[in-house]
């Protein structure tokens, strides 16, 4: 009968502790969530799971990342584009680390969201796809996640570097926000670059 919050309180007041997390999956965000990714004009944000399937995003990461809306929604996943998508290997400057960062982040977030049933599923399905995510799953390392810097290259500007952080989101333990802000004024101007509408070759 108790809301989570009441439970987490109970548990906190009564044992010291918060409750096992009691994993509720849901790729569904509210309107204002969405709202809040599109305040970012030119800074990647998107929404994930615990399982690091990606629930919403804004035009910039569409634009820099993945356009995820073009991708069925199953496909929507960080871990299945960094293991199985060839543009997504190329666009990092150094794949391999950015690749085992992942996998250590990854297997935090999840267990400690409870998933339990849920990453055995996926990373039974990505070590069958992937060597390199099977080897890296053995390696059972663990890997904080809050902030850091990511370098993408593209194929035409050139590299871009983004300071990334990573963001609770209240009440919703099976989601988090990571927002990709420009490491530099350059960069900003690179991204405004890309977002840029196209012009129309027949207008004066």
């Amino acid at each position: 009968m108790l809301t989570e919050p009441e439970r987490e309180h109970l548990f906190i007041l009564g044992l010291g502790r918060p409750p096992e997390a009691n994993y509720k999956g849901s790729d569904e965000v509210t309107p204002r969530l969405q709202r809040v990714l599109d305040a970012f004009p030119f800074s990647p944000a998107i929404i994930k799971t615990a399982t690091w399937d990606v629930a919403a995003w804004n035009a910039a990461a569409a634009t820099l990342l993945t356009d995820y809306g073009t991708l069925p929604r199953e496909q929507r996943n960080i871990l299945r584009l960094m293991f199985t998508d060839s543009r997504m290997k190329a666009a990092q400057e150094d794949w391999l680390s950015v690749a085992r960062h992942v996998v250590g982040a990854f297997r935090a977030d999840a267990a400690r969201a409870g998933a339990g049933g849920e990453i055995a599923r996926l990373v039974e399905e990505l070590s069958r796809l992937s060597p390199e995510f099977e080897a890296l799953w053995r390696d059972n390392d663990v890997a904080g996640h809050a902030a850091g810097l990511k370098r993408l290259h593209h194929p035409e500007h050139g590299p871009i570097e983004l300071e990334f952080s990573v963001f609770a989101v209240d009440g919703r333990p099976d989601l988090g926000m990571i927002v990709y802000n420009p490491a530099s004024p350059e960069t900003t101007k690179r991204i405004q670059s890309l977002m840029a509408p196209p012009t129309d070759p027949t207008r004066i």
